[in-house]
């Protein structure tokens, strides 16, 4: 699924991952909960960097004193608050993608035939 606005195409770290086995459900849960994690981090320092901007910006704000809404600090922690929640559901995400990969481990390793090793080649001193 391709779009051509920004933000709404495939994720490329998670939909260049095949779903060929354990491996491939392995790899998909650690790079969905890095992402998840790296998404939270970012609207957290967002958050803060927001907060600071909008105290900055608004403060003494002509129209905001005649509206009767001289409080920005109150107004930039609602509207910060908000973000955060999103960072904290980020981390939820990652939770659930570990959530994820045990229920995967639970339901379906024993069902699967086993993996055989890798062949191992031994290295050879003689060549060059």
């Amino acid at each position: 699924m391709t779009t051509d606005q920004p933000g709404r195409a495939r994720i490329p770290e998670l939909s260049s991952i095949p779903w060929e086995g354990p491996v491939s459900i392995t790899d998909y849960a650690k790079t969905g909960r890095g992402l998840c994690r790296d998404l939270g981090e970012e609207f957290n320092l967002g958050a803060d960097e927001l907060y600071a901007v909008l105290i900055r910006s608004f403060s003494g704000h002509p129209v905001l004193a005649i509206l009767g809404a001289p409080d920005v600090r109150l107004r930039a922690r609602r509207v910060v608050k908000r973000l955060r929640r999103a960072a904290e559901l980020q981390r939820g995400a990652g939770v659930e993608l570990v959530k994820f990969h045990a229920q995967f481990r639970k339901e379906f390793v024993e069902v699967l035939p086993p993996a055989k090793p890798a062949k191992r080649q031994k290295f050879d001193w003689t060549k060059d």
